[in-house]
């Protein structure tokens, strides 16, 4: 395999790479088979494939999706992370969810994927949905209860008493089942409980558990 020429200049690989991904009926030019690597089967298995066996199947699908532009960037594993992987532009490093694959090996390639698409657009945007239908990778991961976070705030609706548990503060949010027509209703604006309120509402054990 030739070795891949890394272009450190963003501005550059904008130029040259950027509107291959324009059109959702742009395709790249294809890729004779016998310029790909020897296909590298993932097992299925209790144990999840090593880091230099990502590194194979990063460089088979930046030639088979990407005609090979992707530029180097580095592979790891975190054993923190709850989700099912990230792409740091900062450090130019893929980290996979280890906890997360250890639920779902099978979506591990689908992440891979994924995550390779965030090198060249960081959104979720049209850009983005057109490279992942084009590829076969999903837009969202799968959840477990075993990957959630607590929940760190809790709101209630002023009309019809619903709690809302969330993980971030809200701003300007308004209850789901009273607003009208899917829009924010000031009549109906999600309050913030604090924990004495939530003492009141449901007795000291569901206060420490979302406390």
């Amino acid at each position: 395999m030739p070795k891949r020429r890394i272009n450190n200049s963003k501005k550059a690989l904008q130029d040259k790479n950027f509107d291959l991904f324009m059109a959702h009926s742009t395709h790249l030019p294809p890729v004779p088979k016998m310029a790909l690597p020897i296909d590298i089967a993932v097992a299925k298995t209790d144990q999840l494939p090593s880091v230099e066996t990502l590194r194979q199947l990063f460089d088979n699908f930046n030639l088979e999706y990407f005609g090979g532009i992707l530029p180097e960037v580095k592979i790891a594993y975190s054993g923190r992370m709850l989700i099912a992987g990230s792409y740091s532009v900062n450090e130019k490093v893929i980290r996979i969810g280890r906890k997360y694959h250890e639920k779902f090996p099978e979506d591990i390639e689908d992440t891979l994927k994924h995550e390779m698409i965030h090198i060249i657009d960081l959104s979720h945007g049209k850009k983005f949905k057109a490279i992942a239908r084009r590829i076969g990778a999903s837009l969202r991961a799968k959840a477990h209860p075993e990957l959630r976070l607590p929940a760190k705030y809790s709101y209630i609706c002023p009309v019809c008493g619903k709690i809302y548990q969330r993980r971030k503060k809200l701003r300007m949010a308004s209850c789901g089942t009273c607003s009208k027509g899917g829009k924010f209703d000031s009549s109906c604006k999600l309050k913030l409980l604090k924990k004495e309120e939530l003492r009141a509402e449901f007795g000291d054990s569901e206060t420490k558990r979302n406390g």
